[in-house]
């Protein structure tokens, strides 16, 4: 027998019927709208996601690596002047025999400034009988450069005055054995003597690109220099006669004119005075 506390009226067990029958149909309805969800996603092609734009930094320029300066240049000591005597044998009209010339003769007026051909440290200064006033410059790479013939040295160098390229070395003068005002200039490689045509105006990347070889070689051919003063009693008529020997010297003969002895006639026979103050 059913207790009256739990008996239920017929309607409020019809409302509770579909009450749970509401809750159900409820559940089953999400239970497939999930389940159908799934489904959709699962089959359904992957959309493509929104691309990110990158911001786009301009290229930079390609910028060359900038070369080391070059290890060795020189330049002209008297810029702008010409070589009028070069590096080789040579003869002067006054000598026997032709002999090298170790450098180049640059002409210039008396105090013209000469500027060093490259960096380096003043080795000497001094008086030479053949070379006049003279400044030597050591170079690295064991080069030396020569400056001869001067006025004098420019102010303040002197040994171990470090100078750089296109400094006032020295000025033209026409001191030692000179034939007029001009620039002797010598090139090096310790006691070598170097043709400095294959140095000046130019530079070199490393010391293995210095043209040794090339600029150490001597010419076969002879100048007759051409010399601004002839010495004492000789002129340019003075018929210099020269002969090329077998070994490729030169000897030249310099015919010495006399002096011509003037002859005074003698004197006309005088007549002969008698005692008597009369001729004879």
């Amino acid at each position: 027998m059913i207790s009256k506390t739990l008996a239920l009226p017929p309607q409020h067990l019809r409302v509770a019927f579909f009450t749970m029958l509401g809750v159900a149909a409820m559940a089953g309805t999400l239970n497939g709208a999930l389940a159908l969800g799934e489904r959709v996603a699962r089959t359904a092609p992957a959309s493509d996601p929104t691309p990110v734009v990158a911001p786009v930094e301009p290229k930079a320029e390609a910028v060359e690596p900038t070369p080391p300066p070059p290890a060795f240049q020189f330049d002209a000591p008297l810029p702008g002047r010409v070589v009028n005597s070069p590096f080789g044998l040579r003869q002067l009209p006054w000598e026997e025999n032709g002999r090298l010339h170790e450098g180049v003769d640059i002409a210039a007026p008396s105090g013209a400034l000469v500027k060093v051909a490259a960096d380096g440290v003043v080795k000497a200064t001094g008086i030479s009988p053949t070379y006049g006033r003279y400044v030597q410059v050591l170079h690295k790479g064991g080069l030396t450069t020569l400056y001869a013939h001067l006025a004098k040295p420019a102010k303040n160098v002197k040994r171990g005055t470090y100078l750089h390229r296109g400094d006032t070395v020295a000025f033209v003068g026409n001191s030692g054995r000179s034939t007029g005002s001009h620039l002797h200039f010598e090139i090096r490689k310790g006691d070598k003597a170097l043709n400095p045509t294959f140095f000046l105006g130019r530079s070199f990347a490393e010391a293995s690109d210095l043209p040794l070889k090339a600029a150490g070689r001597v010419p076969r051919k002879v100048h007759v220099a051409t010399v601004s003063k002839w010495p004492p009693g000789m002129t340019a008529k003075g018929g210099v006669k020269v002969a090329r020997l077998k070994n490729g010297r030169v000897r030249a003969s310099i015919p010495v004119a006399s002096t011509p002895v003037a002859t005074v006639p003698a004197p006309a026979a005088q007549p002969a005075i008698g005692s008597n103050g009369l001729a004879i």
